[in-house]
């Protein structure tokens, strides 16, 4: 299937998008800019350690992008002492917490996912989503 073209401005911005949040950005079809970075996050699940990028990748993306701003959503998982703090994070920053929930059984320690979404300047929105997961680590 062929690429779709891509303003030169929406690659820039989703290159920038990307270097902001620390991670790897590509451009799916709509244009999507899509950003993935690895955490750090130790742990098990049935008693075995994983690494898997379906516990340790957060996401990032911007689409729909019309007068500077654009639908941008979030996605990571966090130990589940760290959700209050996560949240009021982004919440103090106008970004909105969409769901909190678990996507595993019996891993250690107790992680859960946190979605978050705002209407706005992609770029305001990478660094106020890095200032927010910044204490994670």
């Amino acid at each position: 299937m062929p690429k779709a073209k891509v303003r030169p401005e929406f690659r820039r911005l989703c290159m920038q998008f990307g270097r902001i949040l620390g991670g790897e950005s590509e451009i799916e079809a709509g244009p999507v800019c899509f950003v993935t970075r690895m955490t750090n996050l130790k742990e098990t699940i049935l008693g075995r350690r994983t690494r898997s990028p379906l516990v340790q990748m957060q996401m990032f993306s911007f689409e729909s992008l019309k007068s500077g701003r654009a639908l941008c959503l979030g996605e990571t998982a966090v130990h589940q002492n760290q959700v209050n703090r996560l949240m009021s994070n982004l919440r103090k920053r106008g970004i909105k917490v969409t769901a909190v929930h678990n996507h595993w059984l019996k891993e250690n320690p107790r992680l859960m996912y946190m979605h978050w979404e705002a209407i706005m300047n992609p770029v305001v929105f990478a660094r106020r989503t890095k200032e927010s997961i910044a204490f994670l680590g």
